[in-house]
């Protein structure tokens, strides 16, 4: 089965590279004709370029001269000329594909292509880096070829103003890291006036390394969050108990469910520690929650492999590139479940104000493109969760790196004394190492082994990506050793020193495989760039996690039985071949877990898009009066549906209830009585309290007029949207923590949130009109001028860029 999926995807990708290749070849054509150009004729095409679109031609006709004009442009600035392998790629990012080009190919150029092209739409183009530092790279380099041709470049870092982004934002191409563009989004969806926006509507974007945006990250939502307060007294009681309880007789560790169940003895002890009588009752939710919190901050996080202590203070490492995250935290208390478990001054706990997951982000744009050296063990992924085709280029020169067989060792000690000893034989002959590390902890570990053989290396953890990206590009320098985890690094060529070639090129080892083959052929790619030669190899231990998912205790006794020593490794492919096939079965665990993560994350995609939708109405349109009137409608309705049913005979409808009820939320007192509604059918009711309603609205807006009367129910209305949408956050993230027991019951949880989850949305948006009518029809308005200086203001709002904003794992 697997031979013939490798063989449709191959000879998909060979008829996918011949269509490209006739389209290089179309570009290429013209190469002739554009190169006689001056460089004033040259710039002059951008506007050709407009006009023509302007008349109606279709963007994707324009494609070969565009490109060919880009290509001698990028010639002529930056001295750099695409190859035809970047032409084709090129191609494939207009169409909305993927393009998979190994390390030191030139993405970056590649990528000029479709960005200058879709920017010539004048609707505005985005390009996603991994870092600031590449942003500001990428933006001032590639940005002379676009300002060359007459396009305008910005760039969105860490710390703008709201006015420098919406002016980076209002050029033709925006450079900026996925986070940034998905806080700006967030941001202009809290945004309680219309000049608070920063973004542009989405048209394109080109997304680098768009494997670890849209598959590493898809557990770890952008949230934008407020300080809640809460007594700390929970946390710390929560932490003795999780620490006094063991696995297996205190809880159960559902790993693939990411999840800890208590047993019933440990329930038991809970009840009587916290003097409850029943720990799963609705008034005792909370202390549930704080102890399944601390569970996991003892049981599931590990220190310097998770997180680390830095300055006293919790600081989140990124699984998958080993990064410091500085600025995120893990949300819904979790944080500060571990700043107890560490004996840290807790901060308080924070609520959710907006959340978005980068995917999620990605898909509200009409067109999206990636580009990567590692795309293809995940293609089916990128196929049926986002509908991306990969395509699989060749290099411009032919790989000759060798990639050697893995060795094992059934100890991580012997194993790390195997790696010292080769370093140490390598660096002796002054060939560079590189030398990829899955944590922290094993990077810290091998650098002191390293620092007793008195062997000179730099330890790379990435907490700043300039320095990041100078220490990897002096990786390839003779005689340097560099330790870095993961993925660090990535986006910056390592380039070989002088006489390196001859001693073998730069030489990687990986010290542990990944749970996912793409990580390791990342580490793989920084060797070989662009036809250099160099080499790899992994270096295992049964004790490796994960060898776990293998039976390693039965595996070792079994080395042992045999009368292998520790430091007796055993290699060959057939070791290699068993490790990816275990590689294999994680990644689809770890697919089955993404689409569980996905299908619960549409369904609160779904809301977010009908309240942001309904919030730009307000913020933009500039029509309030039928957003109110038609909420006016629907709290009338529903009254009349609950107090005089239409199915109840009329001596059993409750009218006192329902006049009651509207002198309370809608009318003033004495605004109707009994006796005149007395005798009205259903629909009657509705219609005469609708025109009492609108009488007093319009009594109430001749007060102030329109223009006044708006921008206070343009105020109001998003203000009430914003409290009870951070309250359906907080509801919902309190169901989805449980939600996946209940499959002990026999239910379908992902059905039973959906259910669940709508019924809340639906109550939420019964209160919205609520409230927003109560406010605004209501209002007693005091007959004085209110100035434009005494009313609230864009600018005398908080930044954006101060708010409390954060990555944080769910």
């Amino acid at each position: 089965m697997l031979g013939t999926v490798k063989r449709f995807f191959e000879d998909n990708n060979a008829r996918e590279l011949r269509r490209l290749e006739a389209t290089a070849n179309r570009i290429e054509a013209m190469a002739a004709n554009v190169s006689q150009k001056t460089d004033e004729a040259l710039a002059q095409m951008t506007s050709t370029f407009r006009n023509r679109l302007a008349a109606g031609q279709p963007l994707d006709a324009l494609l070969p001269e565009a490109y060919a004009v880009v290509r001698e442009a990028a010639d002529r600035v930056l001295g750099l000329r695409h190859f035809p392998v970047q032409l084709m790629a090129g191609a494939a990012l207009f169409r909305g594909q993927i393009a998979e080009m190994q390390t030191g190919e030139g993405k970056t150029l590649a990528g000029t292509l479709p960005v200058y092209l879709h920017a010539l739409s004048g609707k505005g183009v985005h390009v996603a880096t991994v870092n600031d530092y590449l942003a500001l790279r990428d933006s001032e380099e590639m940005g002379r070829v676009f300002r060359f041709l007459g396009l305008s470049v910005g760039c969105i870092q860490k710390g703008m103003s709201r006015e420098q982004r919406r002016a980076a934002y209002a050029c033709d191409i925006t450079y900026g890291t996925s986070s940034e563009f998905g806080f700006d989004y967030l941001h202009d969806h809290l945004a309680l006036f219309e000049h608070m926006t920063v973004q542009r509507e989405l048209q394109y974007a080109l997304i680098d390394e768009v494997d670890s945006i849209l598959i590493d990250e898809v557990r770890t939502p952008l949230i934008i969050s407020g300080k809640a307060t809460q007594s700390t007294e929970h946390y710390f009681r929560a932490n003795l108990f999780a620490a006094s309880l063991r696995e297996g007789t205190g809880f159960v560790l559902e790993t693939h469910q990411h999840a800890i169940v208590l047993t019933e003895d440990s329930v038991r002890m809970a009840e009587e520690y916290f003097q409850i009588d029943n720990l799963f009752s609705e008034e005792h939710v909370l202390i549930n929650h704080h102890i399944n919190q601390a569970l996991r901050a003892h049981h599931m996080l590990r220190r310097d492999v998770d997180y680390v202590v830095k300055d006293e203070e919790i600081v989140l490492v990124d699984g998958n590139t080993g990064r410091l995250m500085e600025g995120r935290r893990y949300s819904d208390g979790l944080h500060q479940a571990i700043e107890a478990k560490e004996g840290l001054q807790l901060n308080n706990e924070s609520m959710t104000h907006a959340t978005i997951t980068l995917q999620h982000y990605y898909r509200m744009y009409p067109k999206i493109a990636g580009m990567t050296g590692t795309a293809r063990t995940d293609a089916d992924e990128f196929g049926r969760v986002y509908g991306l085709t990969v395509i699989s280029f060749p290099t411009h020169r032919t790989c000759v790196r060798r990639d050697l067989p893995d060795v094992i060792y059934k100890t991580e000690a012997a194993k790390y004394a195997a790696v010292t000893d080769e370093i140490g034989r390598r660096h002796a002959t002054g060939q560079p190492v590189l030398v990829g590390t899955v944590s922290i902890e094993s990077s810290q570990r091998l650098s002191w082994l390293l620092a007793e053989r008195g062997i000179a290396h730099r330890v790379l953890n990435a907490h700043y990506h300039r320095e990041e990206a100078e220490i990897i590009s002096e990786a390839g320098q003779r005689g340097a050793v560099t330790i870095a985890t993961n993925m660090a690094g990535r986006g910056t060529d390592i380039r070989l020193g002088a006489g390196v070639d001859g001693l073998g090129g730069l030489h990687v080892i990986g010290t542990e495989r990944h749970d996912s083959r793409r990580i390791d052929n990342q580490l793989r790619g920084r060797s070989g760039r662009q036809g250099d030669p160099g080499s790899t190899q992994f270096y295992l231990s049964i004790e490796d996690q994960l060898m776990q998912h293998f039976d390693s205790g039965a595996m070792k006794a079994k080395l042992e039985q045999q009368g292998y020593a520790d430091d007796t490794p055993l290699e060959g492919q057939l070791i290699t071949r068993s490790i990816e096939s275990a590689q294999r079965i994680v990644e689809g665990i770890q697919f089955e877990a993404l689409t569980k993560v996905m299908q619960y994350d549409e369904v609160l995609d779904r809301h977010r898009r009908r309240i942001y939708r309904d919030r730009r109405e307000v913020l933009h349109s500039g029509r309030t009066r039928e957003s109110v009137e038609r909420m006016i409608d629907s709290v009338l309705q529903q009254a009349v549906e609950r107090y005089c049913p239409e199915e109840a005979i009329p001596e059993h409808w409750e009218l006192d209830k329902l006049v009651a009820y509207v002198e309370r939320q809608v009318l003033e007192a004495g605004g109707v009585t009994r006796d005149e509604l007395t005798g009205l059918s259903s629909e009657g009711l509705c219609e005469d309290l609708r025109a009492r309603s609108i009488r007093l609205y319009d009594a109430k807006e001749a007060k102030v007029g329109r223009s006044v009367m708006e921008r206070f129910e343009q105020y109001a209305l998003l203000r009430i949207v914003d409290k009870h949408w951070q309250e359906h956050l907080r509801d919902l993230e309190h169901l989805r923590q449980g939600i996946h027991l209940r499959v002990y019951s026999g239910s379908d949880p992902l059905q039973d949130y959906e259910s669940e989850s709508h019924e809340l949305f639906l109550r939420m948006v019964s209160m919205i009109e609520e409230e927003a009518v109560k406010e605004i029809v209501k209002i007693i308005i005091v007959e004085r001028n209110v100035s434009d200086e005494q009313a609230p203001h864009p600018d005398r709002q908080p930044h954006p860029a101060d708010a409390g904003h954060t990555q944080a794992v769910s």
